[in-house]
């Protein structure tokens, strides 16, 4: 099985095909396979039925050289995997006892007895190898059936990513070797819809040596340049002039790449100038102090924040006047900068950013209506604020309005305009002109 190889990915589960949880394996398992040049021809889910199972891995078998298999290692009794993968290519289940004593060793470190159920983990296909999982209790394995590699890994995706990394793509490569060499990296962007970005980058990979994919994951884009060729050193060079010159036409749009989340960009940057941060959040209701405490080490520029959602909270907590929010009203210009200000000033930060809007499906009016949001940051420099309109749903307004303070942060901490305009509409000022 030398050069360009097929490949599928199945997972089985009853809860993927009602519904509730969302497939997400499919997707990380055909990324990973991308870095060999592995094409992913097919993706397919069934429940946790036997005759399905087995009329998957026989469809599978013949059409496919590599198939991942996620989900069904578990120990209750709807976890068939390895049971019917064994009885599909007639093959006995033997008992793998390395398996076993990880298995109870993996309990006793938290001082539990093992269920007898879970032993049944450690039984696996004769002649299957054994693939090790250190933070689980379910061993995943590789059979090789009538040609087909069938490498099967558990539904958890931390579990599944950590044997796919250390386990599987190494397996896979052996079997890709003399082939092209791939790389590939995601570029993530914000405040430039999809199909500006395309346009922006119309000339780039346009000589055949970079291919360049585009991807929506509300509310940012993502761009992904693949590069081939006949070794590593020229890949990686393709790719990095490929890199440098997306770089080069978008600029401060591109906030970070592979695994960075904006809030770990920014995060980074707030540690790397010694800058200390306060929010103030009534529409978004704790998302964005959520978002920047998900890093690791956030304490270092963090100081807190306030979800002042009332009136009479936002005056108690924040300082804001009782005649300005009975004035301008809670989403406005004056009461944003009031929240900013007030933030900054109680937690003795360097910045304070605010959030006030209308995320609806009520609460609109003429002149404020439901999407309205006033966002305000106030630093040693002085305060400014923006109002925007975001035509969402309720959850995707928040999502959104935290977004845009995240991204104003970091365009603050790189001396950048604070928002990007060509995605993010902003209301028409008076004379019917952008503000």
């Amino acid at each position: 099985m030398k050069g360009r190889i097929q490949a599928e990915v199945l997972t089985i589960g009853d809860e993927l095909l009602r519904g509730e949880i969302v497939d997400s394996n499919k997707s990380f398992l055909s990324d990973r396979l991308l870095s060999l040049d592995v094409e992913t021809r097919f993706h397919a889910s069934v429940r946790d039925e036997p005759d399905d199972m087995v009329d998957a891995f026989r469809r599978a078998a013949g059409r496919s050289d590599v198939v991942l298999v996620s989900g069904g290692l578990g120990p209750t009794r709807d976890d068939l995997t390895i049971e019917v993968l064994a009885k599909t290519f007639g093959l006995e289940l033997v008992l793998d006892e390395e398996s076993l004593a990880g298995i109870e060793a993996f309990f006793a470190r938290f001082g539990r007895t093992m269920a007898a159920n879970n032993a049944k983990q450690a039984w696996f296909p004769e002649g299957a190898e054994v693939l090790p999982n250190p933070i689980g209790t379910a061993p995943g394995c590789l059979l090789e059936a009538e040609g087909t590699l069938f490498f099967c890994m558990p539904g958890v995706p931390r579990e599944l990513h950590r044997m796919m990394d250390e386990q599987v793509l190494p397996r896979v490569a052996t079997r890709t070797e003399g082939g092209a060499v791939v790389r590939a990296t995601l570029l993530r962007t914000f405040g430039m819809g999809e199909s500006n970005l395309d346009d922006a980058l119309r000339d780039v990979a346009k000589d055949g040596e970079v291919t360049l994919g585009f991807r929506t994951a509300f509310p940012d884009n993502y761009l992904r340049p693949v590069t081939r060729a006949a070794s590593a050193e020229e890949a990686e060079a393709r790719l990095a002039r490929a890199c440098e010159t997306i770089r080069e036409r978008l600029g401060v749009l591109i906030y970070g790449e592979g695994d960075e989340t904006l809030e770990a960009v920014v995060g980074r940057l707030l540690r790397e100038s010694g800058t200390t941060l306060a929010v103030a959040e009534s529409c978004t209701g704790g998302l964005l102090g959520e978002r920047i405490t998900a890093v690791p080490g956030s304490s270092d520029y963090f100081l807190g924040g306030v979800v002042a959602y009332a009136n009479a909270a936002k005056t108690a907590l924040l300082g804001v006047p009782e005649e300005r929010l009975a004035r301008e009203g809670a989403v406005s210009e004056p009461v944003a900068r009031a929240m900013a200000e007030g933030v900054r000033a109680r937690f003795g930060a360097d910045l304070g950013v605010a959030t006030t809007g209308i995320s609806g499906p009520g609460g609109g009016s003429e002149e404020k209506p439901v999407g309205l949001v006033w966002v305000a940051v106030a630093g040693p420099a002085g305060t400014d604020a923006r109002d925007f309109e975001f035509p969402f749903d309720r959850p995707r307004h928040r999502q959104l309005t935290a977004q845009v303070a995240l991204d104003w942060v970091r365009r603050v901490q790189l001396g950048e305009e604070p928002l990007a305009p060509r995605y993010l509409q902003r209301r028409p000022g008076p004379q019917g002109k952008a503000e």
